[in-house]
């Protein structure tokens, strides 16, 4: 009985082409031997099962070749492996470097080989530098590690370094395709693109695996019998669940779920696995990315079948869910309740659209409401008409129609006639005609509003909106005011008005603004302009504010839409008042010198 070699010896590559996935790096050493442009010390470094070691001893035998030896040597006295991790001493590299000196016996090199370098010591680091930086002429190091960063810098500016990659899947599912071949094993290429994936990009590791399944299932590798070996869950547990969630039928997805537990497998892989499954279900939706997609050609085939069958805001849903149960798999402590519930809520994307309530009770003037626009002003003979807002009434609610004759002062002070029904209405607001040539008396509105009985808080969101939406109403049912009445008015007109609004807005409750009003009489200026003088800018600023029902009162009564207001400020005008000793004794003193006397006389303190 032969002995078995594993393939990851009886494969090794002999030669450049044969390294699997190096394409790059096994280029410029194959240049670099044919134009002597060979560095003296290099450096491989990459993930496990790559191809470092087997492109450090293809280099030693290319290096050594003249034409003259036989096909197979291998230059066994030319080539000296070093294991760093157990020869890290001083000591084993002051023996390395006695032997460089010594020149070659057969051939032109001697190459050392010291895998797993970074696990030299910081003494044998330094100790190796000397010779590393200026070896003889016939030595060359090439050092071998998997972890870069643990290597000094000192090292690292004395060699050339190769990073080497990881193997793709592709490739490598391709190679084993070439070694089942060679071997005679029918094989599925879904089972060896499984094998490279588990693999995760180690040809070594593919190549032990490969070995392992063959094993165990013989001349004939398939799917079915790689995932039992391997312990992976299979496309089909995926596929599967994906045909249930797309179904909403949680059930069987639970079912399923225990199933896959009872095979051995936890939670996390399964909801793990699943997410990856729709990301590859995501890829296959566009042709750009359909590359991106690792799988065999019959499972490529499923996935482009099922894609077509998912909407993209799905997988996007699917696959945050997904991932928030794998974020939180291992924190929580009911771990399977976890990966259920995820599931559930997978189901549930797209299952029917959920209605939302609208809030009961709540004023929403623009609801139903449409506008049709109002047309302006063009001529004196012109009917001018304001917007018209209607809505539709409800099947079960009565239209009530209220009739106000308002004089729009501010946000929610127009006067109003009592309303016999407080029940939710819906109305249309029609604006009163005016003739600019014979009726000088301004427009008046006639409003019939649709107000809902139950009372809602100033500071709820939906009084809120209603006020947004009734200000955007308010600008847009605004009149040309450039073809309205300028008549001429009088100041003792323009006061009389003014005092009557402030008396208006002080019977409504509105006491500060009443107040800021009354601090200073009006006067008519040029070109219809009001000017008053305030004592500070908190004042100005609170009449800015609520000037619109002002201004809009006074072009009424006055029959001008030309009158503006103009508000300046004058700190000088404002009462001092004395608040420290220091203030009230000059007070005093400014009306009655003598307390100046009567404090010097008896030497009065303040």
């Amino acid at each position: 009985m032969e002995p078995f070699i594993v393939s990851a010896r009886k494969y090794r590559p002999q030669t450049f082409k044969d390294v699997v996935g190096q394409q790059a790096i096994t280029n410029t050493l194959t240049n670099a031997i044919d134009n002597n442009h060979l560095a003296q010390a290099l450096l491989f470094c990459g993930p496990r099962g790559v191809g470092k070691t087997t492109c450090a001893r293809i280099l030693a035998k290319n290096i050594n070749q003249d034409g003259t030896e036989i096909a197979d040597e291998d230059f066994a006295f030319n080539i000296f492996e070093l294991d760093a991790a157990s020869n890290n001493s001083v000591d084993d590299i002051r023996n390395l470097i006695d032997q460089v000196r010594i020149p070659p016996q057969v051939g032109k090199y001697k190459v050392y080989i010291i895998d797993e370098v970074h696990m030299l010591s910081q003494s044998a680091f330094n100790a190796f530098l000397k010779t590393l930086e200026e070896p003889p002429k016939h030595a060359i190091f090439i050092l071998a590690t998997t972890e870069k960063h643990k290597i000094i810098p000192t090292i690292l500016s004395r060699c050339q370094i190769f990073d080497f990659k990881r193997i793709t899947v592709k490739d490598a599912a391709n190679y084993l395709k070439y070694i089942a071949e060679s071997q005679e094993i029918e094989a599925e290429d879904d089972a060896l693109h499984i094998i490279a994936q588990k693999a995760d990009g180690a040809m070594r590791d593919a190549l032990s695996i490969f070995d392992r399944v063959v094993s165990f299932s013989g001349k004939k590798l398939t799917r079915k019998a790689v995932t039992e070996n391997l312990n992976v869950l299979d496309y089909d547990t995926y596929f599967r669940a994906t045909e249930l969630i797309l179904d909403h039928n949680i059930p069987s997805l639970l079912i399923l779920l225990n199933q896959t537990l009872a095979k051995g497998f936890d939670g996390h892989h399964f909801i793990s696995g699943l997410a990856s499954h729709f990301r590859d279900l995501m890829v296959c939706r566009h042709q750009e990315t359909i590359g991106l997609l690792e799988v065999g050609e019959e499972a490529k085939k499923r996935y482009l079948e099922q894609s077509t069958k998912t909407a993209q805001s799905f997988l996007l849903k699917a696959l945050e869910i997904a991932n928030d149960c794998d974020l939180k798999y291992k924190t929580s402590r009911n771990q399977r309740l976890l990966v259920e519930l995820s599931l559930m809520k997978l189901s549930s994307i797209n299952f029917e659209d959920e209605k939302k309530n609208p809030d009961s009770g709540n004023v929403d003037l623009t609801a139903t409401e449409s506008l049709v626009p109002a047309s302006r002003y063009k001529t004196p003979n012109s009917t001018p008409t304001t917007p018209v807002l209607t809505s539709q009434p409800t099947e079960k609610e009565p239209s009530q129609e209220m009739v106000a004759d308002t004089t729009p002062i501010e946000d929610g002070m127009a006067e109003t006639s009592p309303l016999q029904d407080t029940t939710a209405t819906t109305g249309t607001i029609v604006a009163s005609k005016v003739d600019t040539l014979t009726k000088p008396k301004p427009a008046t509105k006639k409003i019939k509003l649709d107000i809902h009985s139950k009372r809602v808080s100033a500071l709820s969101l939906s009084s809120l909106k209603a006020k947004k939406n009734h200000e955007l109403n308010k600008k847009d049912t605004q009149i040309d005011e450039s073809e309205l009445p300028k008549t001429a008015f009088t100041e003792e007109e323009m006061i009389h008005h003014w005092d009557n609004y402030i008396k208006k807005i002080d019977a409504k409750g509105q006491k500060i603004l009443a107040s800021n009003l009354n601090a200073d009489v009006p006067k008519l200026g040029k070109d219809h302009t009001l000017h008053i003088e305030l004592p500070n800018g908190t004042m100005k600023k609170e009449i800015e504010r609520e000037q619109y029902g002002l201004m809009t009162y006074l072009k009424e009564k006055l029959n001008n839409y030309a009158i503006s207001l103009q508000i300046k400020v004058n700190e000088e005008t404002a009462k001092k008042f004395a608040f420290t000793p220091e203030e009230k004794y000059q007070k005093l003193r400014e009306k009655n010198p003598a307390i100046d006397l009567l404090r010097k006389e008896f030497d009065l303190d303040l």
